[in-house]
């Protein structure tokens, strides 16, 4: 709890020669007995420091040598606010003197607790034969700080980003069962975070080496599926996956991934609308990386290269991202 410094002076002088009368002193202890039992109060509160009379006798003094033996500069209004590091810089020319001791300056974003104490002297400068009128009051200001709910996106963060291409070959008759053989996974910079040969559960009756790049001594060490599979998943788990098509590589993993952590290449309009094709056409990843980039992938007979297709989906994605991410958030 911070300590709350507050000065306030109860007495009003009397001018150098002038005698006050009985009913003057009357009055004027009467009034400070008033004083001093709601000082009291306010002191079992815990509101006053214990050296507050001895800040008061100092800037009464320090009043009067500057203003002189006939003119005294009492507070007429003085706010305090908590604070840090309590401070006094008191004003001693003139009437009212205005102490602010806060530690710094207010921002819109937070109000800190405030109490704030306003101190009259009304007449404080009348004939000694004019009662003198002191008015006190207490005012308590509470403010708390404001919730501040700001949607989270991940657009400039890249470590919630992976494309992910996947090669299959074929079991079962005719090699008509697709079964996962190869896993690539690279980062948002294109940098390769996992690259394996996976040797699949059933038996391989169709390499198709012409697409897949698949070779019988590729498969001959491979990491077991079921190994594989709870490496990638781990990997994927929480990350915006971006494929093309990627719905086949997911069901080669016997996995799905959230709806609003995927992005599909292959369905994008504004993709396809950089390419020059119609908005609706499922254009391939071959052919939209040749009309954005102009650059030629998956070319010889060598087959496809997992690697070469993640990095130029991730690429695809890239250039499409503010955009995308601004209408997804927009339609969620």
């Amino acid at each position: 709890m911070s300590n709350i410094m507050i000065h306030v002076s109860p007495s009003v002088d009397t001018p150098q020669g002038i005698i006050p009368t009985k009913n003057q002193e009357s009055n004027r202890k009467k009034k400070k007995k008033q004083f001093l039992k709601k000082m009291k109060y306010l002191k079992g509160k815990g509101c006053f420091n214990d050296n507050s009379h001895q800040r008061r006798n100092h800037e009464h003094n320090q009043a009067s040598k500057q203003n002189g033996p006939f003119t005294r500069a009492a507070p007429s209004h003085m706010t305090t606010k908590r604070q840090s590091s309590p401070q006094s810089n008191p004003s001693s020319s003139g009437v009212d003197r205005s102490v602010d001791l806060s530690s710094g300056p207010s921002t819109s974003s937070f109000n800190p607790l405030s109490i704030t104490f306003t101190v009259t002297n009304e007449n404080s400068h009348t004939k000694p034969n004019q009662p003198v009128n002191t008015k006190t009051t207490a005012t308590l200001s509470f403010a708390s700080k404001p919730s501040a709910h700001k949607l989270s996106t991940p657009i400039g963060n890249p470590t919630k980003y992976l494309a992910i291409d996947c090669e299959m070959v074929g079991a079962g008759p005719k090699g008509s069962i697709s079964q996962l053989a190869r896993c690539s996974i690279v980062s948002y910079d294109g940098d390769v975070v996992y690259d394996k040969f996976i040797k699949p559960s059933m038996y391989v009756t169709d390499f198709r080496t012409r697409w897949s790049g698949i070779r019988p001594k590729d498969l001959f060490k491979a990491t077991p599926f079921v190994q594989a599979r709870k490496e990638i998943l781990r990997l994927l788990m929480g990350k915006i996956v971006i494929g093309h098509a990627i719905h086949n590589d997911f069901k080669a993993l016997g996995y799905t991934h959230p709806a609003d952590l995927t992005r599909d290449t292959s369905k994008i309009p504004l993709l396809n609308r950089k390419a020059g094709f119609g908005e609706k056409e499922c254009a391939s990843l071959k052919r939209l990386t040749k009309a954005i980039f102009n650059r030629d992938i998956q070319t010889g007979k060598k087959g496809h290269s997992s690697v070469e297709d993640a990095k130029a989906t991730m690429e695809l994605y890239k250039v499409v991202e503010e955009e995308w991410e601004r209408t997804l958030a927009s339609t969620s």
